[in-house]
């Protein structure tokens, strides 16, 4: 197997066992072997097939991505930024769901391909990918060289709407246990898949829209196959007056009471717990049964922040004892730009500069995201790790002063700073381009397929809306 050193690199982004945190070291060397990661310190004693000069990067673990929904996603830029339903408590995502059909095998092709290449070039290695099933789905992830944990998606119901202020279903339990084994052959099936970089995570899609026992079927079929179990679940207002109308508690208590919180859960923004001020429901219990239950949260904060919506508030989540990670719900898909936003919401909401610091942030974009996924070798560089490296470009112009590197990267550089990506040793994004994908040309296959989406809301959408309709331009043409 080859070896590459990273050489007298100027910052490091190591990983300190003992303390379980994140530490910079300085003008010291990274050594990875194939996959694996072999030397983090002071001068590599070995050999090595490859030397890259570090004097001017700083070096750091890969960000893992513990949520998105990559193969639709980039599908709706220009559309879905500003989109909202005041009469749903601001949220578009009903609403959007009804109008636009984003099952298209090629638009979920060249969605996916947009998205990847967007997160190699922010530092992501590995990825959380909830979908529906499509052919091309495995292919793309192997091309890209990411580190897939693809959740294929099902239920029990759909949304439904025939207003604007009501939220229906329409409810086919068969197609959800039929959803839920075909899920579970395609997760089975990865298991084994050649590249080592693919697993499964088993997903019945929303709380509210799967039945009971679809639900502790799936969780249980998680657990057998020792892979992580990912639902939406208190991601919007109407959700959590519909499972008080069912069940006469929360979300988050009826996940408990029906025993599928535990720390292999992963939960998709759980932001609307019984204390937010947009519910203020009589209990005051959410968050400890978080914490207690061992489980995991995936903040994604643009999607809300875009209703005028935010979790309240991530550090309360952490000082709670919650394992917190951090997805990209939304185009783009800059996982960068999701930790800079969730620190700086956090302060808001709680009106305090020290409810957050940037290594409780990172720490969540990496190891806290690692240990939602079951995995103690990703997001840290440590001997033993997965060689899933990013360098960061310290002397570029928006990098300096380098006082502080993950400072300067998070709140100033962002991903205009990312030089090199390595995902199990290959290297994946050179000079800030993704050498594995053409981006561009997925951009364009995805404004076609974008053009046959928007064609379509008119017959789909229960107002026979169009696109324009629904999502008027910022600006007027003028004709």
């Amino acid at each position: 197997m080859r070896t590459t050193l990273i050489r007298s690199a100027d910052w490091i982004i190591a990983w300190d066992e003992a303390q379980y945190r994140h530490v910079y070291r300085r003008n010291a060397d990274v050594a990875f072997r194939g996959d694996t990661i072999i030397h983090v310190g002071e001068t590599f004693q070995g050999k090595a097939d490859a030397v890259v000069e570090g004097q001017g990067l700083l070096v750091m673990p890969g960000l893992v991505d513990v949520h998105s929904h990559p193969g639709h996603e980039p599908a709706y830029r220009g559309i879905r930024e500003e989109h909202g339903v005041r009469n749903m408590y601001m949220t578009g995502l009903y609403e959007r769901s009804q109008a636009f059909n984003i099952s298209d095998p090629d638009l979920k092709r060249a969605a996916v391909e947009v998205a990847l290449c967007e997160l190699l070039k922010s530092g992501v290695t590995s990825l959380c990918d909830i979908s529906s099933i499509y052919e091309g789905w495995v292919d793309a992830f192997v091309r890209s060289g990411m580190r897939g944990f693809l959740a294929p998606g099902f239920a029990s119901a759909r949304w439904k709407l025939e207003n604007d202020h009501r939220l229906e279903f329409e409810w086919d339990e068969a197609r959800g246990r039929e959803g839920l084994e075909i899920s579970l052959a395609f997760i089975d099936r990865l298991a084994n898949h050649p590249s080592g970089r693919l697993s499964g995570i088993v997903s019945p899609l929303q709380i509210e829209n799967c039945s009971d026992d679809l639900l502790r079927e799936s969780f249980a079929a998680a657990r057998d196959r020792n892979v992580p179990f990912t639902v939406h679940i208190s991601q919007g207002v109407l959700e959590v007056h519909e499972m008080i109308r069912r069940h006469g508690v929360t979300p988050i208590r009826h996940a408990k009471d029906i025993g599928i919180l535990e720390p292999s859960s992963i939960l998709g923004h759980a932001i609307f717990l019984d204390t937010h001020s947009w519910i203020r429901w009589w209990t005051k219990d959410d968050l400890n049964i978080l914490a207690d239950s061992g489980c995991s949260v995936a903040h994604c904060p643009t999607p809300f922040a875009r209703y005028g919506q935010i979790m309240e508030n991530f550090g309360d989540y952490v000082r709670a004892g919650v394992n917190m990670g951090i997805g990209t719900d939304t185009t783009p898909h800059n996982m960068l730009e999701e930790i800079r936003k969730a620190g700086t919401f956090a302060r808001i909401a709680s009106r305090d500069v020290n409810n957050v610091s940037t290594s409780m942030l990172f720490h969540a974009a990496t190891v806290g995201g690692a240990k939602a996924l079951m995995r103690d070798d990703l997001g840290r560089l440590a001997s033993g790790a997965k060689a899933d490296i990013v360098l960061v470009d310290a002397h570029h112009p928006d990098m300096m002063p380098v006082r502080d590197p993950l400072r300067s990267l998070v709140f100033h550089a962002a991903d205009r700073a990312v030089r090199d990506v390595y995902i199990a040793g290959r290297q994946v994004v050179a000079e800030g381009r993704v050498t594995t994908l053409d981006h561009k040309a997925a951009g364009e296959r995805l404004t076609e397929a974008q053009n046959r989406m928007m064609a379509s809301s008119v017959s789909r959408d229960y107002r026979g809306r169009t696109t324009d309709e629904l999502a008027p331009l910022s600006l007027p043409i003028l004709v």
